[in-house]
């Protein structure tokens, strides 16, 4: 493993906004879960999360535009999320959290209706079909979701891939969840708001590739 990625793990370790469980931990019970607001946050504001966070960009850039919510960066690579909790110690930010762990055992870090809203940002495509299942808009997916959010929160999918966008548009119809806006081309769009304000490392490249950068909002239920 190369060194820079070794110190990362190990500064990870002394940064009290990151949480990362074994998994014979979190089965044991997390203590936060049902609990943010009060316990972690001290407030009694929305809680998002951002999935699939990578380096954070959105959670902190989210959270340093709407100071009034609570905003939580979930991945499994810890050398990535390293970035967004440097920038939270450096910040000093005080309504962002991150977990480092798979995203389908969100359900035990949240308790049923604990979520207001989710963000997608740039989630791997998984091109091929036999791995439709690991696209983070498949129905396994949002079943995870309706287990903590509540009816009704906004599911955010901001991407590249074409392929991605089009599956989840039929996904929304399929299991007849609100569409509440699409674009193709985000930054060709009159849509106002943070999803054409706020940058992840890999829009920018795409962006420089002369790439169209697809963005829509659905509203969830339980499934």
């Amino acid at each position: 493993m190369a060194k820079k990625k070794l110190i990362r793990f190990d500064e990870n370790v002394t940064f009290d906004h990151l949480f990362q469980l074994s998994y014979d931990e979190l089965m044991k019970g997390f203590p936060l879960t049902g609990k943010w607001r009060r316990d972690y946050f001290k407030n009694d504001h929305p809680v998002i999360l951002e999935l699939g966070c990578g380096k954070g960009e959105y959670t902190v850039g989210l959270a340093q535009r709407y100071p009034e919510k609570n905003f939580i960066g979930v991945d499994i690579k810890g050398a990535r999320m390293w970035r967004g909790c440097k920038t939270v110690q450096e910040k000093e930010l005080k309504n962002v959290a991150f977990i480092r762990t798979k995203i389908d055992l969100i359900e035990h870090y949240f308790e049923q209706d604990e979520v207001n809203e989710i963000w997608l940002t740039f989630p791997d495509p998984q091109p091929k079909k036999i791995n439709a299942k690991k696209r983070l808009s498949s129905p396994q997916f949002l079943k995870h979701y309706g287990k903590v959010m509540k009816e009704g929160g906004i599911i955010h999918l901001k991407t590249d891939n074409s392929q991605l966008f089009e599956y989840t548009l039929e996904i929304i119809q399929e299991h007849r969840l609100e569409l509440v806006c699409q674009t193709h081309d985000l930054y060709a769009s009159d849509h106002k708001g943070p999803a054409g304000d706020i940058f992840t490392f890999y829009e920018e490249m795409f962006r420089d590739k002369g790439q169209k950068i697809k963005y829509l909002q659905f509203r969830m239920k339980k499934m």
